[in-house]
């Protein structure tokens, strides 16, 4: 009996098999696609479908979205799950963005004009002021520390935050200022529970209460905070925007004390960290309008 020909052959082609198949038709086409991975771009374009308004997906709805079949969707996002890139959310069979992806925010963070740019003005606003002072972000219901210049004071050997570090943005001044454009609605969908995880007595209560905070510290063109996350410690934050206006970093600083001091000493420590913040959000090509009050404060303040 003859052998089927290649094209009557219907033995069931492995795993392996077909990824070589794949591979060798992929780099036969000719052109930048020969050099394109199936497998890997799936999985990068599964990472994409995550978002801010879509923070948790299923496997059908990704498969659907991606057109491919819902086993192979199922194998990516566990091979993404095992490498951290995702994470169940509740043990159930949706999922969320990883630890990993984070990571590789760092990185990119790390690499951005951003923090080029602020690291040399956080230095001097160190040494003007003698205080530890950051630079923070914020990812979603948290901010994030991603540049610091320690303080040369005794006092704070014992005072350090490090770069990566994560705070809850609803209970923190940081979170406050970074949290600026945000209207009431936009922090409603971030924050969709009837009451806010306390942290201290101080911390906002409801989305409605966290509102107010917010308006404040915008209307304020910086936020201040003495012992109202942490004992002992007390900060004073201001807004970085870009060239669109919008809300990209704060600049912070940190007093080792539960208090800041008298109403001078605060006014003299704000307008110099405004005066800070102003200089790296006109590195990013911000120009301010005539009723921005950091601007205005920044104004009364010439940081060297």
């Amino acid at each position: 009996m003859a052998r089927p020909s290649k094209q009557e052959d219907t033995r069931k082609e492995t795993p392996r098999e077909s990824a070589a198949a794949e591979t060798a038709e992929d780099e036969s086409s000719g052109g930048a696609s020969s050099y394109l991975v199936p497998g890997l771009e799936r999985g990068l374009r599964i990472l994409a479908e995550f978002s801010a308004r879509e923070p948790v997906l299923g496997a059908p709805e990704l498969s659907r979205r991606i057109g491919i079949p819902r086993t192979t969707t199922f194998r990516l996002l566990q091979t993404l799950e095992a490498l951290g890139f995702l994470e169940r959310v509740n043990g159930d069979r949706n999922f969320r963005l990883g630890v990993a992806v984070l990571r590789l925010g760092f990185e990119y963070v790390n690499s951005l004009e951003l923090t080029d740019f602020g690291t040399p003005i956080l230095e001097r606003l160190r040494d003007a002021t003698g205080l530890s002072t950051h630079l923070l972000i914020r990812d979603q219901r948290d901010v994030v520390f991603v540049a610091k210049a320690q303080s040369h004071e005794p006092l704070f050997s014992s005072v350090k935050v490090q770069v990566g570090t994560r705070l809850p943005a609803h209970a923190t001044v940081h979170g406050h200022v970074l949290m600026g454009d945000l209207s009431l609605t936009a922090l409603e969908a971030l924050y969709p529970e009837a009451q806010l995880e306390k942290y201290t007595e101080r911390t906002p209560a409801t989305v409605e209460e966290l509102h107010e905070r917010v308006r404040e510290c915008a209307a304020l063109g910086y936020g201040l905070s003495e012992a109202s996350f942490e004992r002992g410690i007390s900060v004073v934050t201001v807004p970085v925007r870009d060239h669109s206006g919008a809300i990209v970093a704060a600049v912070a600083a940190t007093v080792p004390r539960s208090d800041i001091g008298t109403d001078e000493e605060k006014a003299r420590l704000v307008e110099t960290i405004c005066a800070a913040a102003m200089e790296l959000s006109t590195r990013l090509n911000y120009r301010p309008s005539a009723d921005d009050p950091t601007a205005a404060l920044a104004a009364r303040k010439r940081f060297a």
